[in-house]
Parts: structure tokens; C-alpha cells; sequence
């Protein structure tokens, strides 16, 4: 999903919720979950657009005067996998975070 679609679609009210995911190397992705599916948010080139934090994010969505909008941080925890002591699929951390204000 484009920038320029996720705006118009976050103004319309058509987002369930944002998933920031994070990866390794401390940069993070931003997934939009609308009735449309789970999907990421691309630049003007078709690439995933990495973001640096949570206040990043912020910005974006203050820039663009999006309403408030439900988010979460998703991480996968690396400790549980590296160990393996668990049976069954490990679910990554789901975190809320507000993205109205910064602490």
C-alpha cells in the first residue's frame, strides 16, 4: 500500500489497526490492517518503507493529519526461539502503542 492510499483510506476510517513491526537491526515496518487485508506500506518505488521508531511513525502520521488511529509494536522474541524450550509456534510480542502522544 502506497502512501498516498493509506492516507486517503486512514481519512475515510477503512484502517482496522497499524502493526509496527520490528526487525532486527533496529529499523521497523509499518503493516496496515484494513477489510482490504494485512499489508505493508511501500515508498513511491514499490519499496517497503523502513521507519526508525515509534516517534518516526508519529511524525509521518502528524505530517499527513491522520486521525488517531490503533497500533501495535510487534516484535518476535528472540530469547524463545534460540532456546526452544516451548512446544507449538511461538507468537511474536504484541505491544499498544500510542501514537498520540510520545510518553
Amino acid at each position: 500500500m502506497n502512501l498516498q492510499r493509506f492516507v486517503a483510506q486512514a481519512r475515510a476510517g477503512q484502517i482496522d489497526q497499524l502493526e509496527l513491526f520490528s526487525l532486527e537491526g533496529g529499523f521497523y515496518l509499518l503493516r496496515v490492517q484494513s477489510p482490504h487485508g494485512l499489508q505493508y506500506l511501500v515508498d513511491k518505488h514499490g519499496e517497503t518503507v523502513r521507519l526508525r521508531s515509534t516517534t518516526h511513525l508519529r511524525d509521518l502520521l502528524q505530517e499527513h493529519d491522520l486521525p488517531a488511529l490503533p497500533c501495535v509494536l510487534v516484535q518476535h522474541v528472540v530469547h524463545d526461539e534460540m532456546c526452544g524450550r516451548r512446544d507449538g509456534p511461538i507468537e511474536p510480542l504484541r505491544l499498544p502503542v500510542n501514537l498520540e502522544r510520545q510518553w
